[in-house]
C-alpha cells in the first residue's frame, strides 16, 4: 500500500467500520463490534485532524496513542470538538484493547454503547469537517 490515505478516504473507511460493528453487534460478537467501533472513531479522528489543517503529519495514524493525543491537543483542547466527544474516542480504546487483548468479553451492553458512540463520533466528525461526505 502506498502513501497515506486521503481525508475522504479515511471518513469512508470509519463510516464501513461503523456499518460493520452494528453488523457484528447484531450477531452478537461484542468483542468483532468494539474493535470495528474503535477502528471507525480512530479513522474519523485522523479524517478530522488532517482536515482541519492542524499541523501533523500525513501519517498521525501510525500509533494510536499519538493520534489520540493529537487529538486532543488540537481539536479537543480549544475545540471545535467538545471534551466529551474527546474522551469517548480515549474509552474506545481502553474498550477495544480489552476485547482484543485481554481475553474477557466485553459485555453486550457496553458494547451497545460503544457501538452507538461511535457513529455519534463519526457522524460529529463528518458534519465539523467534511459536510459533503
Amino acid at each position: 500500500m502506498s502513501g497515506a490515505l486521503t481525508v475522504e478516504a479515511l471518513m469512508s473507511k470509519a463510516i464501513r467500520a461503523c456499518a460493520s460493528a452494528r453488523a457484528l453487534l447484531d450477531l452478537d460478537d461484542v468483542d468483532g463490534a468494539c474493535n470495528r467501533a474503535y477502528y471507525a472513531m480512530f479513522d474519523a479522528a485522523r479524517a478530522a485532524l488532517l482536515a482541519s489543517g492542524a499541523p501533523v503529519q500525513p501519517d498521525i495514524g501510525k500509533t494510536h496513542s499519538g493520534l489520540i493525543a493529537a487529538f486532543g491537543l488540537h481539536l479537543v483542547k480549544n475545540g471545535p470538538i467538545p471534551k466529551e466527544l474527546g474522551r469517548l474516542l480515549k474509552r474506545a480504546e481502553e474498550i477495544r484493547l480489552v476485547a482484543d487483548y485481554k481475553g474477557d468479553s466485553v459485555e453486550f451492553d457496553d458494547a451497545r454503547e460503544m457501538v452507538e458512540q461511535a457513529e455519534i463520533f463519526v457522524d460529529a466528525m463528518r458534519t465539523h469537517f467534511m459536510e459533503n461526505l
